[in-house]
């Protein structure tokens, strides 16, 4: 376990609206509406302590100062948020029509930038109350919003994967022959609280032929001497996400899947060594999948090389053919190549990654070689 790391402070938040409002401008938007989900907890640390139907919103825009307008029984709550004061907080009551308290804080002809997590009856509510204002989803407008990471941000990411890390160590030692997936996806998700998760957001156990599928949840089947086992989870630490993935082999592996195993292995240091700043999310991708392709497997590699990971597992950038944003130091992603014979097994690793000036840094340690397991 490593030290709790300090809180995040009002100016950390007002540093990051201050910013979004900017970026927002830059790209041609009137400003930005945030409802309940992580980018209203990352820009402001308010979290609700319940989602409901009633309206939470904040504003942002360059030229006026950041509003949050919360339904009057959650205000105090709102008032206890770490960013509070950074910001103008006003309420609206049950009975009150929280769309047109919301106009007042909206231009009439506004072109805004809304979260993806925004509920369409809070978007069609304000389509109605202001009909000539137009809206764009945040993984559209600002892709990069919270994709580069301040020093904090990593310290916390670097916590969680190592947490991540002790949980697959100790799992090693755990009895996989004869027990089902689910019961190894338990003790994963045991493992990954008793090392600091709050949030337990996936454990997949996908043995023998249910590695061949790469979402495989864990499942029912009972896991065999000779079974390749593709383990992959995560969750949250202090805040931020973990995902790692190792495959591991339940008594000795065939000489097939020690060569596959071996060849992801390659496939994934070639992805790590060729992050640095300014090569593109979909360079590094290629890369990977050259790897593979090369050695008669291209077919197999079903699914993007990775992903962003922040205050959610998933989140931009993505490490996909197609995507042309330049890596920049501070971006954490996630870099997983896989191979995924069908009705047989399936083979993935999976570290997440920080690119630095230099080049890239693991935020996942632990061995790549092929684990045997009892």
């Amino acid at each position: 376990m490593t030290d709790t790391p300090a809180a995040f402070t009002e100016q950390d938040h007002a540093a990051r609206m201050a910013r979004a409002a900017r970026d927002a401008a830059a790209a041609g938007l009137t400003g930005l509406l945030l409802t309940p989900g992580p980018d209203l907890l990352w820009l402001s640390g308010y979290r609700p302590t319940a989602v409901t139907e009633r309206l939470t919103l904040l504003v942002l825009a360059l030229d006026a100062e950041p509003r949050l307008l919360v339904p009057a029984l959650e205000r105090p709550d709102a008032e206890a948020a770490p960013g509070a004061g950074a910001l103008r907080i006003s309420a609206w009551r049950d009975g009150q029509d929280p769309y047109a308290a919301a106009a007042g804080l909206l231009r009439p002809h506004g072109h805004y930038g809304v979260s993806d997590s925004t509920w369409a009856l809070h978007l069609l509510g304000l389509q109605e109350a202001l009909p000539l204002t137009t809206y764009r989803p945040l993984t559209v407008a600002l892709p990069m919003l919270r994709a580069v990471k301040d020093e904090h941000e990593l310290a916390r990411l670097a916590a969680a994967g190592a947490a991540a890390d002790a949980a697959y160590e100790e799992i090693l030692s755990v009895r996989f022959a004869g027990r089902r997936e689910r019961d190894v996806a338990a003790d994963l998700d045991r493992l990954l609280r008793e090392h600091g998760h709050s949030q337990v957001d996936f454990t997949l156990v996908g043995s023998g032929p249910n590695g061949a599928d790469p979402h495989h949840d864990a499942g029912e089947r009972t896991i065999g001497n000779g079974d390749m086992v593709v383990l992959d989870f995560g969750g949250l630490c202090e805040g931020y996400g973990s995902d790692t993935t190792r495959t591991v082999h339940v008594g000795e592996p065939s000489k097939e899947e020690r060569a596959v195993h071996d060849l992801v292995r390659s496939a994934q240091q070639a992805a790590f060594e060729a992050v640095r700043p300014g090569v593109t999310c979909q360079e590094i991708d290629r890369v990977a999948r050259a790897v593979i392709a090369d050695a008669g497997y291209g077919a197999y590699f079903v699914h993007r090389t990775g992903h962003g990971i922040g205050v959610t597992t998933h989140e931009p950038p993505y490490l996909v053919e197609g995507e042309e944003q330049p890596l920049v130091p501070g971006m954490c992603f996630s870099i997983e190549p896989g191979i995924y014979l069908p009705g047989r097994f399936g083979v993935r690793i999976e570290d997440i990654v920080t690119c630095t000036e230099h080049g890239g840094r693991r935020l996942n340690n632990t061995p790549h070689e092929m684990a045997i397991v009892s």
